[in-house]
């Protein structure tokens, strides 16, 4: 048996088989779980071919989260009741990253909180007629209490969706849902390569994360979202677990 044996999981974001979404999917699945992936337009091809090389191929529904019609038929489209949702989304305009906070212009900057933050409550919101009590919502983050070199505008998005998560988790408590996210340290996905200077950061967790860090290895931070969305953390909500190799605990 798994501890997501006889759940529904919805993950959103699964692009590639580095990527902490597809780790995420794959471990639900070993651990019980039916899981369904969503995507939208040219990317849906893509996440199609990557749901097959999952334990057993997952269904992909479509979902822009910023569309207000693909979020109306989002209950429709899962087909059922859900126990989790994974939130796996994130974008920043280039001209909002890289060291150019200063110039970048207000619509960059909107659309960085619009899809990287907002969507957490566009979805959650969305599919709340079909979410179980007790179900968990799990976003991923890159600890935004600090001003780290080069994130810039998606730093101020992260911080937007930490915020997201607490306020969430406030007002879907009532419903039974639990909502956190998990902190993870610097992978090498395609996220992280669209990040200008995002290499920077290699030494400083090769040097300080008492645990060490692997940046290829997106299983920790798999596991611990697998972890948050079963019901081992019955009364955890509003909750941000790093999974940095503690580097999180010694400073930036």
């Amino acid at each position: 048996m798994g501890i997501l044996d006889g759940k529904r999981i919805l993950i959103t974001g699964v692009l590639t088989e580095a990527s902490i979404a597809f780790a995420a999917a794959r471990l639900a699945q070993e651990q019980g779980a039916e899981v369904i992936l969503s995507s939208f337009g040219r990317q849906m091809k893509i996440t199609s071919v990557i749901a097959e090389r999952l334990p057993q191929t997952a269904q992909v529904i479509e979902l822009d989260a910023t569309n207000d019609d693909d979020l109306a038929a989002l209950p429709e489209r899962l087909g059922g009741n859900i126990d989790g949702i994974v939130h796996a989304i994130a974008f920043a305009p280039k001209d909002a990253l890289g060291g150019v906070f200063l110039d970048t212009p207000f619509e960059s900057a909107s659309n960085a909180f619009h899809v990287s933050a907002y969507s957490l409550k566009s979805i959650a919101v969305a599919a709340r007629p079909v979410l179980n009590e007790g179900a968990g919502i799990v976003g991923l983050t890159f600890d935004a209490r600090i001003a780290w070199p080069a994130y810039d505008w998606m730093g101020v998005a992260k911080a937007a969706l930490e915020s997201t998560s607490r306020y969430l988790a406030k007002y879907m408590g009532a419903d039974g849902v639990r909502v956190n996210l998990v902190s993870a340290g610097p992978l090498k996905t395609t996220a992280a390569k669209s990040i200008p200077g995002f290499e920077a950061f290699e030494d400083v967790w090769g040097q300080r994360a008492p645990l060490g860090w692997d940046q290829t290895d997106t299983e920790p931070a798999g596991k611990a979202i697998v972890a948050l969305l079963s019901d081992w953390f019955p009364a955890t909500t509003g909750e941000m677990v790093h999974v940095d190799g503690g580097l999180h605990a010694t400073g930036a």
